[in-house]
């Protein structure tokens, strides 16, 4: 029994196809391996082109405009149809019109409105005798970009109004209609938006994740082809193939990087190319750094399916750890420490500072320290797996 086993231990081992240990070698083998597997080239290069391609479409309106909600007009005064007016000639409103406050309620229970505005009764007597009156704007807070936009067209709507009672009055107290105008705000404010000049929603959050999307699908197809290896005791290689490993899998993601930053971004009229040199030098070192980690979540997964299932279950952590859709500083002090761990939260940060902000390579070289001391750290971790997992036994 021992001998057929020695035997066959024997004839597996002599199957096993070595490793190139040179970096050439090592980086064109790396590559055939790449196209040679449909798992690992959809994850590296189709995923990431179609996510380029599908992910901003949701977003291509960019700003939420038409959003529908209600009017409970209670004075049914000239006043309250002048509002009405104004609000339903906003662009940011689609209204409709409700008996009580339940049916507007009910409204927003069935989600066919995002929020109401209520006219008290007699709030046309209350302004023409100078009292103190206000009208009532309900908004459903769980939805806050629907919110804001139900915010905004109702304040401008009364606001509108209001200025328009100040100016009547003003007239009547015998000053000039133009003088009546301008003092309905001595300091008129400009609000000039930089970078976002559309304010969209995709212009802000597709560039961000973009970045993440790069990361997670060079990470799952990194680790799938070291643990794909690992299985065909292939996965042991001198430093310098390990360089040529990295140096292969981060070419292809680069290529990946420059369809985002120089076709996709332009393809959806997001802000970019304000510094594209510097991008390309963060894409230089964001891609091998990511790879690197890869090489070490694979050694360390040893399992060609454990990277999809643990990796797909943390992008969204990710994602919030960036500090990008949340303030970092407002984040538990652990988890402040922790996100220093990931590619992403320097690179988010980096990248749209040099893409959309045209910040130079100086003004962001935090980012780009962070980044290089990530590598030196996920190389150093390689360096310790390597030598901590030998070779696998073929009766494994």
């Amino acid at each position: 029994m021992s001998a057929q086993s020695n035997n066959t231990h024997s004839k597996t081992k002599s199957t096993v196809t070595p490793a190139p240990q040179g970096f050439w070698n090592s980086f064109t083998q790396t590559l055939k391996d790449v196209f040679g597997d449909k798992g690992v080239l959809l994850m590296l290069i189709i995923a990431p082109i179609i996510y380029g391609f599908f992910y901003p479409w949701p977003y291509s309106s960019e700003v939420v405009n038409h959003v529908p909600v209600g009017i409970i007009d209670h004075d049914n005064s000239n006043l309250s149809r002048t509002l009405v007016r104004y609000a339903s000639a906003s662009p940011y409103l689609d209204t409709e019109r409700f008996i009580n406050e339940q049916a507007a309620k009910e409204a927003i229970w069935s989600d066919q409105i995002a929020g109401y505005m209520v006219i008290p009764a007699g709030l046309e007597e209350q302004v023409q005798s100078g009292e103190q009156a206000h009208v009532s704007v309900l908004g459903n807070g769980g939805y806050f970009i629907l919110n804001k936009n139900v915010q905004l067209g109702f304040s401008q709507a009364v606001g509108t109004v209001s200025a328009g009672i100040k100016v009547k009055k003003s007239i009547a107290k015998g000053a000039y209609a133009s003088t009546a105008a301008q003092n309905t705000q001595a300091v008129p404010l400009r609000i000039m938006p930089l970078y976002n000049q559309t304010e969209g929603y995709g212009a802000y959050v597709v560039p961000a994740v973009s970045v993440i999307i790069l990361q997670q699908t060079l990470l799952m197809a990194t680790a799938m082809l070291i643990g794909t290896w690992y299985e065909q005791r292939r996965h042991s290689t001198s430093i310098r193939g390990w360089l040529g490993r990295i140096g292969a899998l981060s070419s292809l993601s680069f290529i990946v990087g420059c369809f985002y930053y120089g076709w996709a971004f332009e393809l959806h009229h997001y802000p970019r190319g304000q510094n594209m040199l510097g991008t390309l030098l963060f894409l230089a070192l964001f891609c091998p750094t990511v790879a690197t980690l890869g090489c070490v979540l694979g050694l360390w997964f040893r399992q060609r399916e454990r990277s999809m299932q643990i990796l797909i279950f943390i992008s969204l952590p990710i994602f919030f750890l960036s500090g990008y859709p949340w303030p970092a500083d407002q984040l538990p002090q652990v988890l402040q420490a922790i996100r220093w761990l990931v590619p992403t939260t320097p690179a988010i940060n980096t990248s749209v500072q040099l893409n959309q902000m045209g910040a130079s390579v100086s003004q962001v070289s935090i980012g780009f320290y962070a980044l290089a001391g990530l590598w030196l750290f996920y190389f150093v971790l390689l360096l310790f797996l390597r030598k901590r997992i030998p070779q696998r036994k073929a009766y494994l």
